[in-house]
C-alpha cells in the first residue's frame, strides 16, 4: 500500500510552520494512541502513521528532502523509524515529554515510605512577650494513630489482608507495543485503590483509615525578640507520615499585638512623651515608661518639640542574641488649651517682653510661669 501524504496525514498545509505541526501531531496523536482506542485494531497503525509522518516534518533537513523527493528520499524506507533512536522529536521536547502526554506519568512507584503533611499555626503574642520570649503549651488539630487498631485499619482480631491483584505494591503493570518499542506502564490497583491491602472488615474507630483526628498539645518555645511574620518551625509535630513515613514539620507563624503606646522600629522602642511648655522651656526630669518598668529622663531646659532622648539598651533583645536595642524617647510639646486669668496674664507678660529687647526679663518670671501652668 503507497504511503500517504505526510502533509495529508496531519492535515496542514506544505506551507505551515513548525509550530503548525506541532499542534497538529498532538491533537491526532491523543485522538488515535491505542490507550484511548482499545477497542479499534486499526488505532496502532494510525499513531504510527502520525508519529512516522511528524518525525519527518518536524526535522528541517528531513522536512526539505521530502519536500524535493518525497518517500523516496530514503530510498523508500522511511525516515528511520521509531526503534528508540535518539533522533525523530525535534523540538517537541523529548520522550520523556510524550510519555507524560500519553501515559500520565505512569511507571512511577510511588508506594514507599512518605513523609506527612506540614502544619501551619497561627499564634498571636503581646509587645511585651515578642520582646522576651515565652513557652506555652498550644492545642493543633492533627491526625493521630488511631488507638483500637493500632494504625492498621482493620477491626480488633482482624487482619490486613495484601491485595491479591497487585500482590501488595498498590499498582499493577501492563505492557504495550507502541510505535517508541514495548513500553511497560504502571498504574494505581483497582482493587485496593493503591493501598495495596485489603481491609475486609475495618476498624470501627476510624472506619479503616488508621488514623483519627485529635487535638494534641504541643510545647512550643517563643524566643526573645521575634516580631509579626516570624515562622518558627517545629520539626516532627505535622501530619503523621504515609507508610511508615516521618511525620511533617509544624509551622508557628508570630503576630505581634500592636501595645498602646510602645512602637517598635528594629530591635529599638520609641515612645513619645507629651510635655507642658514650661516643662520644655524651664526644664525637667521625667518618668518614662520602658519594658524593664519605669525609668527617670533629664530633659534640658529649652527643650524642642520633636527632641529624642536615647535610653541605651532599654529596646528588645536581638533574636540572634546580639545584644539590646535601645528606646527612644520622643517630646511633644502640648499648647494648652484652657488657660485660667493668671495663666493668661503670665503668658501676656512673657509675649511683652519677647517684643522687646534682649534684656532679661524680671527676675524669677520663669519660675512664676512654671508656679502657674503646673500648679
Amino acid at each position: 500500500m503507497a504511503k500517504r501524504d505526510y502533509y495529508e496525514v496531519l492535515g496542514v498545509s506544505k506551507q505551515a510552520s513548525a509550530d503548525e505541526i506541532k499542534k497538529a501531531f498532538r491533537k491526532m496523536a491523543r485522538q488515535y494512541h491505542p490507550d484511548a482506542n482499545p477497542d479499534k485494531k486499526d488505532a496502532e497503525e494510525k499513531f504510527k502513521e502520525i508519529a512516522e509522518a511528524y518525525e519527518v516534518l518536524s526535522d528541517t533537513e528531513k522536512r526539505a528532502n521530502y519536500d524535493r523527493f518525497g518517500h523516496a528520499a530514503n530510498n523508500g524506507q522511511g525516515f528511520g523509524g521509531f526503534e528508540g533512536g535518539s533522533g525523530g522529536f525535534g523540538d517537541f521536547g523529548g520522550l520523556g515529554d510524550i510519555f507524560d502526554m500519553f501515559f500520565g506519568g505512569g511507571g512511577r512507584n510511588r508506594r514507599g515510605p512518605e513523609k506527612g503533611a506540614d502544619l501551619r499555626l497561627d499564634m498571636e503574642i503581646s509587645f511585651e512577650e515578642a520582646a522576651f520570649g515565652l513557652e506555652k503549651d498550644i492545642k493543633v488539630p492533627r491526625n493521630e494513630e488511631c488507638g483500637t487498631c493500632g494504625g492498621s485499619g482493620a477491626a480488633p482480631g482482624t487482619k490486613v489482608q495484601p491485595c491479591s491483584a497487585c500482590n501488595g505494591s498498590g499498582q499493577v503493570q501492563y505492557a504495550q507495543n507502541t510505535p517508541f518499542g514495548r513500553v511497560v506502564q504502571s498504574r494505581t490497583c483497582d482493587r485496593c485503590r493503591g493501598a495495596g491491602k485489603i481491609i475486609e472488615k475495618p476498624c470501627p474507630t476510624c472506619h479503616g483509615a488508621g488514623q483519627v483526628r485529635k487535638n494534641r498539645s504541643i510545647h512550643v518555645k517563643i524566643p526573645a525578640g521575634v516580631d509579626s511574620g516570624t515562622r518558627l518551625r517545629v520539626t516532627g509535630e505535622g501530619e503523621s507520615g504515609l507508610r511508615g513515613g516521618p511525620r511533617g514539620d509544624l509551622y508557628v507563624y508570630i503576630y505581634v499585638k500592636a501595645h498602646r503606646f510602645f512602637r517598635r522600629d528594629g530591635n529599638d522602642v520609641v515612645v513619645e512623651i507629651p510635655m507642658s511648655f514650661s516643662q520644655a522651656a524651664l526644664g525637667d526630669e521625667i518618668e518614662v515608661d520602658t519594658l524593664d518598668g519605669k525609668a527617670r529622663v533629664k530633659v534640658p531646659e529649652g527643650t524642642q518639640s520633636g527632641t529624642v532622648f536615647r535610653l541605651r539598651g532599654k529596646g528588645i533583645p536581638d533574636l540572634h542574641g546580639h545584644g539590646r536595642g535601645d528606646q527612644h524617647v520622643r517630646v511633644k510639646v502640648v499648647t494648652p488649651t484652657k488657660l485660667t486669668e493668671r495663666q493668661k496674664e503670665l503668658m501676656q507678660e512673657f509675649a511683652k517682653l519677647g517684643k522687646e529687647s534682649h534684656t532679661p526679663g524680671e527676675k524669677g518670671f520663669f519660675e512664676k510661669v512654671k508656679g502657674a501652668f503646673m500648679g
